[in-house]
């Protein structure tokens, strides 16, 4: 967006009253206390998508077990999964991974300070490449998240929307013809702190605003239109049948999902979609056909099998697990064998090592906490998962 000189010249005062509210005003957060540019660049991945309260406890256990690029090129995948446990969206994690790798074997474990450089690691998307050379080099890169779109949004009442192609670019150049030279960290971290304790989407706090002055969804008398919002389009149902599966000790069957994918590499349940009638047909018939075809397996229902169903939310969908429980009777196939053994793609684990053992989708921990609901109830799993 093409400011005019005049109305650069209104706004710079603002833009210098912005600097000295957000060093009044800023939390104390510990990636603010650092210009180490791998601790703000953990600190920006992981807050995408994230709010700070649900980031804070999640930072501090991994850069306690990951304190530097070279410590977390040298982690276990498995490891740095399970730190991640929670957060979702975890190609994030499995990206900071292998851009760690490539740090050490292309910059000798020096993070990358132009944005060429850094942009080419994988998972650098523009965003964090602009927040992690901004606020750790101060490299004059305009900043845009959630946060930055309302308040730009707001402060020029934008009639588009900002997610959306022309309404994007609108504020990414405003952005840019804002950011004073040599003041990226600051400035892009007082616009930020402003659209999370200041400009919120409900109620914002218009009276405490620096830039209310020349703020023209304030003058306008209703802020929280903007920033606009095209029509939502309908979230996606899944329907899917869940197997809890028990050996003769008690042990629990996971199975890993492909890493290139939706919650990679995570150790999940077994599932499948499911069919149009309950469960597939009696006791789970269909499930019981997926749990010969892919791990040899010939099981049987417990009585009681079915749990509640469990309802979980992603960003993109909604899933309502409908979990089934059996015993294994026996092998189906002696190829089948070697999976457990080998531990790359499906697994037995006791429940009592569960949760901490090993990282798995929030959805299948619901599961497993059905599972124990219905073991304190008095209905009968082999083992209490703990």
């Amino acid at each position: 967006m093409e400011l005019t000189p005049a109305q650069l010249r209104r706004l710079r005062p603002a833009v210098a009253a912005l600097h000295r509210w957000y060093a009044e005003h800023r939390r104390d957060l510990p990636w603010r206390r650092t210009r180490d540019p791998y601790a703000i660049w953990i600190s920006e991945v992981m807050l995408q998508q994230t709010q700070v309260a649900t980031a804070l406890p999640y930072y501090t256990r991994w850069i306690e077990a990951f304190p530097d690029v070279a410590a977390l090129a040298a982690a276990d995948p498995d490891e740095v999964l399970r730190r991640w446990e929670g957060l979702g969206y975890y190609r994030r994690a499995r990206n900071l991974l292998r851009a760690a790798h490539e740090v050490l074997a292309r910059h000798n474990g020096v993070i990358p300070s132009t944005a060429e450089a850094f942009r080419a690691l994988p998972g650098a998307g523009p965003y964090t490449t602009s927040a992690v050379l901004s606020i750790a080099f101060d490299v004059d890169l305009p900043l845009v998240d959630g946060n930055v779109r309302r308040v730009l949004a707001r402060l020029i009442a934008l009639d588009l929307d900002p997610r959306r192609t022309p309404g994007a670019r609108a504020v990414e150049q405003l952005a840019a013809a804002l950011l004073p030279a040599g003041t990226a960290a600051v400035h892009n971290q007082a616009v930020m702190e402003l659209g999370a304790l200041v400009c919120t989407p409900r109620r914002p706090v218009c009276p405490a605003c620096p830039l209310r002055r020349v703020c023209r969804a304030h003058a306008g008398g209703d802020p929280e239109r903007y920033p606009l919002r095209a029509p939502r389009k309908a979230v996606p149902h899944r329907q899917l049948d869940v197997a809890l599966v028990f050996d003769r000790a008690g042990a629990l069957l996971l199975d890993r999902r492909p890493y290139q994918g939706f919650l990679g590499g995570l150790w999940e349940l077994p599932k499948i979609e499911r069919g149009e009638q309950a469960a597939d047909g009696p006791a789970g018939a269909a499930l019981r056909r997926a749990l010969e075809e892919r791990f040899g397996l010939r099981v049987r229902p417990r009585r009681g099998a079915a749990l509640p169903p469990v309802d979980h939310a992603y960003s993109h969908f909604r899933v309502s697990l409908h979990p089934l429980v059996f015993d294994v009777r026996g092998r189906a196939s002696r190829a089948a064998e070697a999976g457990p053994s080998t531990a790359t793609s499906w697994r037995w684990i006791d429940p009592t090592d569960l949760p901490g053992a090993v990282a798995m989708p929030g959805a299948d921990r619901k599961v497993l906490a059905a599972l124990r609901r219905a073991a304190g109830a008095g209905r009968r799993p082999a083992r209490v998962v703990q």
